[in-house]
């Protein structure tokens, strides 16, 4: 675990002194392909960074924020000038939103670090996150039952599990960043289990950092070239499909990291299924009127229901082939083993 920690460290500088260079890139180069050539060894940097650590609960997040997040934002960065060098520095890496002293409320650094939009999710209360790390911890307790558990039920709890942890994971992230930084962090997730379709769900109220970058980076630009094939009414169409096959290369290259296995590419099947399934809603919902359309409290559990049956089927199996969910408990373990020492040594 010290090894683990110590290349935490390297990785985070390693981070950290790549994206001065980005940011001096910036100063000298105008917007435009010149300042992505020179930002592109960069983004080769940051794919190639999180082979250096194997723990799920500092390799995950880690690799979500560098390998997905700050690459992506890197790119849009190309034609854009650039933010003071600590604003720079936290948009690139974190899901953020910066008070905007000027006119007294909040924006949302949703895609670029140098663009701000409306931010729309509220910060969740203190109670909420404390009801739900009871809950994290009850599960985990759960696991040393895991052999007399379905295994489908099983899989249940580790859906809940991580979308908690994740939960858990921003609102830490998100209380540093307002008492350390001066800053504020994007709400991650807004009440998933509330969705009433799939264009809820995936454009709403699930990772809306990974929604809020993948918008401009595949969405608008596929939407922009499928106008001039099939009219601007059925251009979303194309774009939902292209938007979900990126997203799921980037679990699919995540989960790598994780588990160090080449993928099975059930993953991207569930993407492509819940992409074609969004398609066609879209097209439904462009073809019906709103009065024929399910009402919400039919849609919605229908919407939750495909939603965790799909996962169960695709996404969360993989876990357990990865052995992501063995790892995760011996770090726990480990965890608790290292509070207990400590406890023990200040004791005595």
């Amino acid at each position: 675990m010290e090894g683990e920690i110590v290349n935490f460290i390297k990785f985070w500088l390693t981070v950290c002194i790549s994206l001065c260079y980005c940011h001096r890139v910036g100063k000298l180069l105008p917007p435009g392909s010149g300042r992505l050539s020179a930002v592109a060894p960069v983004v080769a940097l940051f794919l190639s960074l999180p082979l250096l650590l194997t723990s799920i609960h500092l390799g995950g997040p880690t690799c979500f924020f560098v390998a997905w997040l700050a690459n992506f934002k890197l790119l849009l960065f190309a034609p854009d000038p650039p933010l003071p060098l600590r604003r720079f520095l936290a948009v690139a890496c974190l899901p953020i939103k910066i008070h905007d002293s000027k006119n007294g409320n909040h924006s949302q650094e949703k895609s670029s670090p140098n663009r701000r939009e409306t931010l729309n999710p509220q910060p969740k209360s203190f109670l909420n996150y404390a009801i739900k790390a009871l809950l994290v911890a009850l599960m985990v307790k759960l696991y040393d039952f895991s052999d007399s558990i379905h295994p489908k039920i099983l899989l249940l709890i580790y859906s809940w599990h991580v979308y908690f942890f994740l939960e858990i994971i921003l609102a830490v992230a998100q209380f540093l960043g307002r008492h350390l930084l001066g800053i504020e962090l994007e709400p991650q997730f807004n009440d998933p289990y509330f969705s009433t379709s799939l264009q809820d769900f995936w454009g709403r109220r699930w990772n809306l950092t990974a929604t809020n970058i993948l918008q401009p980076t595949v969405y608008r630009p596929t939407v922009r070239l499928a106008s001039r094939v099939v009219g601007r009414r059925w251009a979303p169409l194309p774009a939902v499909m292209a938007t979900f096959m990126v997203s799921a290369m980037m679990h699919e290259l995540i989960f790598y990291y994780l588990g160090r296995m080449m993928p099975n590419w059930e993953i991207t099947w569930f993407f492509l299924i819940h992409g074609f399934a969004l398609t066609v809603e879209i097209m439904v919902k462009k073809i019906l009127p709103e009065k024929l359309r399910l009402p919400a409290v039919v849609s919605g559990p229908a919407t939750v229901a495909f939603i965790f049956s799909t996962a169960i089927w695709l996404f969360f199996p993989q876990f357990v082939r990865l052995k992501i969910d063995e790892k995760a408990f011996e770090e726990y373990a480990a965890l608790v083993s290292f509070v207990k020492n400590g406890a023990f040594s200040l004791v005595g």
